[in-house]
């Protein structure tokens, strides 16, 4: 994949501002299914500032607590084959992972982390499903840290199942900016996901082609750089053949796309 190219904004009087860009983090969790993988999205509500009505990856903005040193006690060690990533990502890699699973937790119900036993946590019965449910809302309203979610529940994040894929800058002119890094993780077995009912309104489990179809029909609203992302998922024939990839990957490209000129 190469990197769009880059275009100059000639300074005049009706120049906008330039908008900050805030860093973020989006995680394609995938599942093996016939006969090639599905992704989760999920649909943002109509009334979203950014992306309204629109299907996407779970993610979110970078909070500055995703940095924080403690989280080292609460992750995984990461994997010899992630060395490339950490350096791709710079100095405080870390935070990076640690937003992504926050946010496909708080947005989609899907929590990368290894139980008290050292197994990938999963949601065998009812009831630990909708006790792990219920600490969606306080994360997300900050009453609750993940940082304490995993001291309460004897966690840790598998930050050694996700893997940096590559990030993409929102272009000039939107009325908000995102630097957001992307990556790629195995949906966790046992977790079936859902949407928060608040910022999203709907979820479904699909395959790239599928979404990319559905869109061509205008059946299935996407952005431009989710439907980027689709194409090239879609060129993978299995889950096992897109992970493989995702966790040997040394290339990691920064993509600034542009906005169509009238």
């Amino acid at each position: 994949m190469s990197d769009y190219p880059m275009q100059a904004v000639k300074p005049t009087q009706a120049t906008k501002p330039m908008q900050p860009i805030k860093p973020a983090a989006t995680v394609i969790l995938v599942r093996p299914a016939e006969p090639t993988f599905e992704i989760f999205m999920l649909r943002r509500t109509a009334k979203a500032a950014f992306a309204g009505g629109m299907y996407v990856f779970p993610g979110g903005r970078v909070d500055d607590e995703d940095h924080f040193n403690k989280y080292a006690q609460c992750c995984a060690e990461f994997l010899p084959s992630q060395t490339p990533q950490q350096e791709a990502l710079g100095y405080d890699y870390r935070g990076f992972w640690v937003a992504g699973i926050r946010e496909s937790f708080e947005e989609a119900g899907l929590l990368l982390a290894y139980d008290a036993s050292g197994e990938l946590l999963g949601f065998p019965n009812a009831a630990i499903a909708q006790e792990y449910a219920a600490l969606r809302e306080p994360l997300h309203d900050g009453s609750l840290s993940l940082f304490d979610l995993c001291e309460q529940q004897g966690l840790r994040l598998a930050v050694d199942q996700m893997h940096y894929y590559n990030r993409v800058v929102t272009p000039l002119g939107r009325p908000r900016r995102f630097d957001t890094r992307f990556f790629i993780a195995a949906a966790p077995t046992g977790q079936t996901g859902e949407h928060d009912h608040t910022e999203t309104v709907d979820s479904i489990w699909i395959s790239p082609q599928a979404a990319l179809a559905q869109h061509a029909e205008e059946r299935f609203g996407l952005m431009r750089v989710t439907q980027n992302q689709l194409t090239e998922l879609a060129a993978f024939d299995s889950c096992e053949a897109l992970l493989a990839m995702a966790s040997t990957n040394t290339r990691f490209p920064v993509m600034r796309p542009l906005l169509p000129r009238d």
